[in-house]
């Protein structure tokens, strides 16, 4: 299905002597400036008339055309898996995503995702690139995810999270007493050897900045709040397992599990069972896209991580 698009716009004085495709992003916010950019080399996005090309310059009071038509984006299908909404308008999503659903459809995961489940409850999505998923959690990662559900507003959560000014803040349950916070600064890339796998690397990694302070310590693990700065694949599971902190359950990151010496059966069991990485999105903040208003979402602990809690209070004291 095809979206048909006919909007216009007059240059104005402080615009003047631009170059059309940063004109264009001004005055047609709720595109991406690529996509402008496909449209006036299409001649879908006209100057007075004529075609011309993105690097022109402009003059005050010219008027700009744009009569394009959007295609589908994607061509997932939609499911009906249910989903936790903590906030829905017509510019944005936040959901709580569970432990174990995958986000986007991929080999070997080309159904019961995320994706899925969204195209069923909001069709319109198709329209949008990767169906509105602006960032991604692991599988097995639970908690806050914002989605756009507009061009605009995909555009300007695109702009914020690429300007770090969107607040993610994870809690964690990490193996080892930390004696206190601190901030990993290390660029993450692809692992020499294993590449399914990120690493820390000193060549060809794209800068990574972790911050965490200790929310609750243990005698041999730690309840950690984690801000990340930046959003690479696998950050804070890379980062701290780099740290010699790695999360309960990441067999990926942190190897075999490691047991406390001496440690009590039920504590034991606890640690065994753990299904994933301890890793939850708990809080989330930006700038919505349409009003501009300073929007926050919190979201409790899921049960297992506040069972595994529970259970290093009574069996690993400090």
């Amino acid at each position: 299905m095809l979206e048909h698009i006919e909007q216009e716009a007059l240059v104005t004085e402080a615009q003047h002597g631009k170059r059309l495709d940063q004109v264009a992003a001004e005055l047609f916010p709720e595109f991406s400036r690529s996509r402008l950019q496909a449209w006036i080399r299409s001649g879908e996005l006209l100057i007075d008339g004529a075609a011309v090309k993105p690097r022109d310059k402009v003059v005050v009071g010219a008027r700009l055309t744009l009569v394009a038509s959007l295609e589908e984006a994607v061509s997932w299908e939609g499911e009906a898996i249910e989903l936790d909404l903590y906030f829905e308008d017509a510019d944005i999503l936040v959901l709580n995503k569970p432990p174990g659903l995958v986000v986007h459809p991929a080999a070997g995961h080309s159904s019961g995702t995320l994706v899925n489940a969204l195209l069923n409850r909001y069709p319109e999505l198709t329209k949008l690139p990767r169906a509105g998923i602006v960032h991604r959690l692991d599988k097995d990662t639970s908690g806050l995810m914002v989605v756009a559900r507009s061009l605009r507003a995909h555009t300007s959560l695109v702009e914020q999270l690429q300007a770090r000014s969107v607040s993610r803040e994870y809690a964690a349950i990490t193996i080892g007493a930390m004696t206190g916070g601190g901030t990993v600064d290390a660029p993450i890339g692809r692992h020499p050897k294993q590449r399914k796998k990120m690493a820390v690397v000193s060549v060809g990694g794209k800068p990574a900045v972790t911050h965490y302070r200790v929310a609750e310590r243990f005698a041999h693990h730690t309840h950690v709040a984690v801000h990340l700065e930046t959003g690479r694949t696998h950050q804070i599971r890379v980062h701290m397992a780099h740290i010699r902190y790695p999360l309960v359950g990441d067999s990926q990151y942190g190897g075999r599990p490691k047991l406390p010496p001496g440690a009590e059966p039920e504590l034991v069991d606890a640690l065994r069972a753990f299904p994933r990485q301890a890793l939850h999105a708990r809080r989330l903040g930006l700038v919505h896209p349409g009003s501009g208003e300073d929007m926050l979402w919190e979201s409790e602990l899921p049960g297992d991580m506040e069972a595994l809690l529970d259970c290093l209070r009574r069996c690993d004291a400090p």
